[in-house]
Parts: structure tokens; C-alpha cells; sequence
């Protein structure tokens, strides 16, 4: 686990999901992903049963890190928002803080400017649940000592000679 490695807990997954659905309600999206940065899924909401969401995470992330140079080329720091779009389905990203990209993939049932909107105001909520993630851990991601001692219990369990 790096200094980056941020831990989520059942409470605060389930006001990610909470928010996510919210989200999806109110501009009428097909699902959204929650993904960090170095390309893995921290959660999804919404109609993805037909979708490689691990697949489509990485490629995500990817695609936000290829953006960010080229942002740098053209002088910015970095886009903040990208919007893909397609004949059916479109692909509208968006920054959370500065560890997680907000994806919500929808269709023409509803307008890029009801996902920005909703996306947007969920990105800004999603960042406060994320700094009260950090301010718990004391900045610094660790594991509870019930949780590692659990943990080492079952990996004997599963090793054991």
C-alpha cells in the first residue's frame, strides 16, 4: 500500500452510493462509476451489468491522464471535464478532488447540461465525504487494528500447513 492508498469504509461507500444514485435520479443517466486516478473502480451505480466496468475504469483513467498532457501542451494545467459522445450512449468525466474521476454514462433521455449540472454538484459533495476520509485517517490511510488482526486470522486460515 503506497501513501496515496486511501481506505473506504462501509459507512462512507455506502454515502458514495447514496450520492451516485441521487445523481442518477435527478438527470436521468443510464450509471455512473466512481474511479480513482491510477485506473481502479472504487464503486458504480445504475444499469452496469451489461458493462467491463474494470476494463472501462482503466481505459478512463487513461484516457484523463493522456487529456492532462495534453492540457499541459496547450497551457493549462489540466481539463477538469471531459465529454465523450456517441450515437446512442455518451460519456460525460469530471475530477473529484485530486484522487478520483466521476463518470456518468447516459443517453438521449436527458442533456449534457442536466448530467454537468448533477455531476458537478455530486463532485463537490463526493469531495467533502473524501477530505472526511482523510481528516479520520490523520491524512494518513491506515488499516484498524481489529480489521489487520481479522485479516491475519484469515490468512492463516487460508495458508495454513
Amino acid at each position: 500500500m503506497s501513501d496515496n492508498d486511501l481506505i473506504i469504509y462501509e459507512e462512507e461507500t455506502n454515502r458514495i452510493n447514496d450520492l451516485m444514485s441521487k445523481m442518477l435520479k435527478g438527470c436521468e443517466a443510464k450509471c455512473a462509476l466512481l474511479v480513482d486516478k491510477d485506473g481502479h473502480l472504487i464503486t458504480r451505480q445504475g444499469f452496469t451489468h451489461s458493462l467491463d466496468t474494470t476494463a472501462l475504469a482503466a481505459l478512463l483513467a487513461g484516457s484523463f491522464a493522456s487529456t492532462k498532457e495534453i492540457a499541459r501542451l496547450v497551457g493549462e494545467p489540466e481539463f477538469s471535464v471531459l465529454f465523450h459522445q456517441g450515437k446512442k450512449d455518451h460519456i460525460h468525466m469530471s475530477l473529484v478532488g485530486e484522487r478520483s474521476i466521476l463518470v456518468v454514462i447516459f443517453d438521449d433521455r436527458t442533456t449534457i447540461g442536466m448530467v454537468r449540472l448533477y455531476a458537478k454538484e455530486t463532485s463537490m459533495e463526493l469531495s467533502e465525504v473524501f477530505n472526511e476520509i482523510m481528516e479520520k485517517s490523520g491524512g494518513q490511510p491506515e488499516l484498524s487494528e481489529d480489521f489487520a488482526d481479522m485479516a491475519k486470522d484469515k490468512l492463516d486460515d487460508i495458508f495454513q500447513d
